[in-house]
């Protein structure tokens, strides 16, 4: 009988909970539906307390929609609030960072911050405290951070003049030495050596003791049945004198690549190809300037400082410091051939000459006067022959993000630019990004980033409004301001590694054309009832639609777009109809990279 009772108890129970489900789904069923306009209140107010700026985003967008409600006023406010308690409680806690990046979203609020602290001062004593603490590169990133906000005065650059002179930083002692200097403090008094020090310069002699050869063993491979050692070669230097050191991401890709499944150890090698190897560890990485960051357990002979903001001229002498091939301790010069060569997906880069190979992929080059220009990478597969280097200024902007460690998160918006003879014009707003939820307009030229515009010749403009967004955290507040006035407040999220391939999948192929291959899309003419037939409404200047020869008005059929992201380009198959040959229909395919340099 027991035997009898225990299934028939299990079987009731299991029916009361089943009951209690369907009385639950059937009283939800049976409740009111929720406007919109109710659901997006309620989203506001759940993230008041828990992502201000996240409300502020919402409010932003709901307002877009319906405008401006009491309700909403008072939910800013109160997020506003919010934002200002954790800018104290950072400060308090001495999360530099943290302030800093809550001191900007309330800038963009145009929120006073004079007693919380503002960003320029919560920089400032991060440094002096990073100083204290002898993290010596923090410091004086920090240090030229804040001077870049707003000048520092003698008495704020004399410690660490003094810290550049103790650890034999010639070229930090030199930038602070130039800002005390120009600030004329009769109070304050430079020893002569610090001064013959700061005003020397290194040679090569000395600059190749801080570079390194990286290696990296990735085991064997197998080539028509023989086994064969896969060895990464590329090179490295330091920057602290704790083992930190710069080198390429495509060096040691396999060392952080999710989708790596071999077999992988790093080393670095500072002496002749006889000497010990030493192991590294991965410390952060940005892919998308092909930067890496790297340690190794060794006290270096010398450290390249990256402080200068040395930006060289065309047709300038430089030389680059590597391991081509292997061949530790190797320097060749050469000039600089070009600037703002856009091969990067952020930003730009510098096309020179001098002799680079296979293995100097990570090494610096420097100028005359031995300050840091720039980072040797590998060179564009479709232009063989040519050599180029990431900037030394995006190098510095990028170090705080790849010391804090892992893969360095950049802010996206959702933007595709252009650029104009009036100047730098939105082409494209990818979907379910910030940009989208508050219906940032289309074909509308930016004024603005966070208050400020830009000041560049025509190509670099789009490079120019990039350095203003790379600087900032994912999750700030940015303000957009296109040129008729229109002004948006945007939560920033983080960027996807190939943003564009990422909305090729959500968006319509009619739409995704213009930033892929410059091909803006309009309606078709009257009389055609085919809905994949189109006209051209703009082409972008130096696209791949512009190098096939289309122009505006010329009637096109959308055939096939198909996304290859693991090669990173996108293939698009048209039928047009050229009205320059007379209207005679042709197939055309395009190609084009997936990784554009014109996203924001």
């Amino acid at each position: 009988m027991r035997i009898i009772k225990q299934p028939c108890l299990f079987v009731l129970t299991a029916s009361l909970s089943i009951s209690c489900v369907s009385l639950s789904t059937q009283e939800e069923r049976l409740s009111s539906i929720r406007s919109t306009i109710e659901i997006r209140l309620s989203n506001i107010e759940r993230e008041v307390q828990t992502d201000p700026a996240h409300a502020i985003h919402l409010i932003e967008a709901y307002q877009v929609l319906y405008g401006m409600t009491p309700e909403t006023s008072a939910y800013r406010e109160l997020a506003t609030e919010h934002l200002v308690a954790l800018q104290e409680a950072a400060l308090k806690e001495s999360r530099w960072d943290d302030a800093a990046s809550l001191a900007r979203s309330l800038a963009v609020l145009g929120i006073s911050v004079n007693e919380t602290g503002q960003e320029r001062e919560i920089l400032l004593n991060e440094a002096v405290q990073n100083l204290e603490y002898g993290n010596n590169l923090l410091a004086f990133l920090s240090a030229v951070r804040a001077d870049s906000i707003s000048p520092l005065d003698a008495k704020e650059a004399l410690p660490f003049l003094e810290r550049s002179y103790a650890i034999r930083q010639r070229r930090s002692a030199a930038f602070f030495l130039t800002i005390i200097d120009n600030e004329e403090d009769e109070s304050i008094v430079i020893a002569d050596e610090v001064r013959s020090f700061a005003g020397g310069q290194d040679t090569a002699s000395d600059m190749i003791k801080g570079v390194a050869t990286v290696l990296v063993d990735r085991g064997y491979r197998i080539e028509k049945g023989w086994g064969m050692a896969d060895m990464i070669i590329g090179s490295a230097f330091f920057v602290d004198s704790s083992g930190l050191m710069i080198t390429n991401y495509h060096v040691i890709a396999s060392e952080v690549d999710p989708e790596y499944e071999g077999y992988s150890r790093a080393f670095i090698r500072t002496g002749t190809a006889g000497s010990n190897r030493i192991p590294v560890k991965v410390i952060g990485w940005d892919k998308a300037l092909d930067l890496a960051l790297i340690k190794a357990e060794i006290t270096p002979d010398y450290v390249f400082s990256i402080i200068d903001r040395a930006v060289p001229l065309i047709g300038e002498s430089i030389y680059a410091i590597g391991s081509p091939a292997g061949l530790e301790k190797t320097v060749t010069q050469g000039i600089v051939s070009a600037l703002g060569r856009r091969f990067l997906s952020i930003g730009d880069c510098i096309q020179i000459d001098a002799a680079v190979n296979h293995g100097n992929s990570g090494g610096p080059v420097v100028d005359t006067e031995g300050r840091l220009v720039g980072i040797v990478f590998a060179g564009a597969e479709q232009f063989q022959g040519l050599n180029f280097a990431v900037p030394a200024e995006r190098l510095a902007a990028a170090l705080p993000a790849l010391i804090a460690g892992g893969k360095a998160e950049r802010p996206w918006l959702g933007l595709t630019l252009s650029e104009t003879a009036q100047g730098t014009e939105v082409i494209y707003v990818a979907p379910f990004t910030p940009a989208s939820e508050q219906r940032l307009p289309e074909g509308m030229a930016l004024s603005m980033i966070n208050g400020q515009s830009v000041d560049a010749p025509h190509g670099m403009r789009i490079p120019a409004w990039q350095d203003l967004l790379f600087p900032t955290r994912p999750g700030e507040l940015v303000s957009i301001t296109l040129v008729d006035g229109t002004t948006r407040i945007l939560q920033s999220v983080v960027r996807n590694d190939v943003p564009l391939a990422e909305a090729a999948q959500k968006d319509r192929r009619e739409r995704v054309v213009a930033p892929l291959f410059g091909l803006i899309l309009g309606p078709s003419v009257e009389g055609y009832t085919s809905s994949s037939l189109y006209l051209v409404k703009k082409v972008i200047r130096g696209s791949a639609a512009d190098d096939a020869g289309l122009s505006v008005d010329d009637p096109v059929s959308i055939r096939r777009l198909q996304i290859v992201e693991d090669e990173g380009y996108a293939l698009l198959r048209l039928q047009v109809r050229k009205r320059r040959a007379g209207f005679f229909e042709m197939p055309l395919t395009l190609l084009a990279a997936l990784d554009s340099p014109n996203t924001l």
